[in-house]
């Protein structure tokens, strides 16, 4: 590959999670073998195999079917990017993607629960070396997501800015900037992706 694709293989195009499965006999383990050497086919079917079972527990985890979608996403994202980890001898392929799942809905739970946390002990002159490294950290990560930000197109940063830092939902975003609700959550999710891409590489 040349130009950004050197930093990640190309991820497919996701669609918004499905809240219902292929039919059975279509074995996960090959799917995934599969997904490993690159097979976008393999990854949709794949896709249509776990995405019920990954929301639905997204949901159990999480409570809050908005976030669930979300998560699920960047769930299917990892297991693209991450196939070729997979250990057979470890365990199935759907156990293996739907630990990746739990892992991810347990991180959001326990970093929304911490932001509360921190909100509710802020006491002047009782910082501890732990507090003063994770807002050093907050604010490096901070200026990170600034720069990938300006490497998005402008429809992608414009989204992305009104929902996570304005604090709009996907329609309200839609209704601001004039766009369908599909394609804001497209736009959205695209623009995520090269987040992540270019997260990693200035890391």
């Amino acid at each position: 590959m040349n130009g950004a694709g050197d930093s990640a293989r190309d991820e497919p195009r996701i669609r918004p999670v499905r809240r219902s499965e292929t039919g059975p006999g279509t074995d996960a383990d090959q799917l995934l073998g599969r997904v490993a050497l690159g097979d976008e086919p393999a990854f949709e079917e794949l896709y249509d195999l776990m995405s019920a079972k990954v929301y639905g527990l997204c949901v159990r985890v999480l409570r809050d079917p908005a976030q669930a979608e979300e998560i699920a996403q960047e769930v299917f994202v990892e297991v693209w990017r991450k196939a070729a980890r997979f250990d057979p001898s470890r365990g199935s392929a759907s156990t293996w993607i739907l630990t990746v799942t739990h892992r991810r809905a347990v991180d959001r739970v326990r970093s929304s629960q911490a932001a509360a946390d921190r909100e509710r002990r802020v006491v002047p002159g009782d910082v501890d070396y732990d507090q003063v490294s994770e807002i050093v950290t907050d604010r490096l990560e901070h200026r990170q997501v600034r720069r990938c930000l300006e490497r998005l197109t402008e429809i992608q940063r414009q989204a992305i800015t009104l929902a996570f830092y304005g604090g709009h939902t996907y329609r309200q975003v839609g209704d601001l900037l004039g766009t369908a609700l599909p394609t804001v959550k497209t736009r959205i999710r695209d623009g995520l992706i090269r987040l992540r891409d270019c997260l990693e590489v200035i890391r």
